[in-house]
């Protein structure tokens, strides 16, 4: 039962973490925006406006739609 718990609470520690990442990423990517000049500030913006949880989404959709890799085969 302990094992359960802790392999929860590192699992959600890590998901945090990714979240926290992840927004760091976009705040900055945001700031770089602030470079751009005004016709295509709004398009730079709108780049980073995807939520973590639609990219996680999107992720997850990818590396399901990939093949599996054969190895070894010539």
């Amino acid at each position: 039962m302990q094992k359960a718990l802790i392999s929860l609470f590192l699992l959600g520690i890590t998901g945090c973490s990714n979240k926290a990442i992840y927004e760091n990423i976009r705040a900055q990517q945001r700031d770089a925006c602030l470079n751009e000049p005004p016709p295509t500030y709004a398009e730079c913006i709108e780049r980073t406006n995807k939520t973590y949880e639609e990219y996680e989404r999107e992720r997850k959709e990818a590396l399901e739609s990939q093949e599996p890799v054969a190895g070894g085969s010539h």
